[in-house]
């Protein structure tokens, strides 16, 4: 197994204000949702720093993830078999999961295991056992707090039973939550590479989770080209500057896979110490430009109008844009494709544009890119 680089502190930070948290912190009890563009190292972060360090805390953590198994297994599926299997492991006397309890656990249900009152081969479905019901029971008899974490969690928005799903959690949620004397709480963490999607679930009125917390994800930054370099320097590996490898992580989208290869190329090309950074930022620069080329054609394919819609919103400094169905707006586009557009038009290249994760709504009527990089691109293109 490669090794990991650990993120402890971020992971003491989000245990804290998920578990203990202070009052402005309350918030996230209503649910938080982390997004960031793939390969960055989200579940990484999650399987090996957040969640053990919530388990050391004392809490309950079920933890599902939506691509695994993906063309098998529904959303629904692969959240409600995360469930089973860890009731399942609490209901067994001496279990990993009653260990990872440790002190918060009594001593009854330490020696015997959780005691069900329900079938959990049925939990989820009509007219059986809800979600509400078993947290219910689970914070009630464990005396602590319980968290569910769905990595790619938009995966759910796609069809009406995951939709479904997340209302039952949703239900679940306020079941445990609103008790006044409740004894844990119950915490949903839903992480995802669809920005704009992962922000509509905490901010459009009929999701199931309006409300909640909506966050970027923290990306790896210059501490973990340092450790890298700790690493490599042990080797015969030829380095550039640890400047230069940050500012190329940088450009790279802090992704660590993309840095490996810029490293890599380098090894294989001749390269003498006092251009190396030169190289190596040359190296960078050919692969994002690639990266770039990926990402723009999904905006091309989407045809003219949505280009020009795009370039509207793009071009507006960064800044959340507004009027974009005015007669105003859709006098410019008409005036680049010369021809009339309606306001049906505009509204299906701006679903189309949403759908690719290339725009989200900031608000109502407000737009903006939804990755940084991409806007860049476009703008340098």
């Amino acid at each position: 197994m490669p090794e990991v680089f650990h993120r402890r502190e971020l992971a003491e930070q989000m245990t804290q204000q998920l578990l203990r948290p202070q009052v402005l912190q309350e918030a996230l009890r209503s649910g938080l949702f982390l997004s960031g563009v793939r390969r960055t190292g989200k579940s990484t972060f999650l399987k090996h720093d957040l969640i053990p360090t919530l388990e050391q805390a004392g809490a309950i953590v079920i933890y599902a993830d939506l691509w695994e198994n993906k063309d098998t297994i529904a959303p629904t599926g692969q959240i409600l078999k995360a469930v089973r299997e860890k009731l399942e492991e609490l209901k067994t006397p001496l279990s990993a999961a009653l260990r990872a309890l440790g002190k918060t656990v009594s001593a009854e249900m330490a020696a015997h295991g959780l005691k069900l009152k329900f079938d959990l081969t049925k939990l989820g479905e009509a007219g059986q056992v809800s979600l509400a019901q078993a947290f219910t029971q689970l914070v009630d008899e464990a005396k602590t707090d319980l968290v569910l974490i769905v990595d790619e969690v938009q995966e759910c928005l796609m069809d009406e039973e995951g939709q479904r799903l997340l209302h039952a959690l949703k239900a679940a949620r306020d079941a445990v939550n609103l008790r006044p004397s409740t004894p844990g709480h119950f915490l949903f963490v839903g992480t995802g590479s669809h920005r704009a999607l992962l922000q509509e679930m905490a901010t459009r009125r009929k999701e199931a989770f309006f409300g909640a917390t909506s966050h970027d994800f923290p990306v790896l930054s210059a501490d973990y080209v340092q450790y890298l370099f700790e690493r490599l320097r042990t080797s015969d590996t030829l380095l550039p500057s640890q400047a230069a490898a940050i500012k190329g992580f940088n450009e790279l989208r802090n992704r660590p896979e993309d840095l490996m290869i810029a490293l890599q190329t380098l090894n294989h090309v001749e390269a003498s110490r006092a251009d190396r950074d030169a190289v190596f930022l040359g190296i960078v620069a050919a692969q994002r430009t690639q990266q770039a080329d990926k990402e723009l054609w999904a905006l091309e394919r989407l045809g003219p109008l949505a280009e020009v819609v795009f370039e509207r919103i793009a071009s507006n400094s960064g800044e959340d844009v507004r009027g974009i169905y005015s007669n105003e707006a859709r006098t410019a586009y008409a005036n680049v494709l010369g021809k009339a557009v309606s306001t049906e038009e505009v509204q299906k290249a701006v679903q189309a544009l949403q759908a690719e994760n290339l725009v989200m709504r900031r608000g109502h009527g407000a737009y903006t890119v939804a990755d940084p990089f991409v806007r860049q691109i476009w703008l340098e293109r």
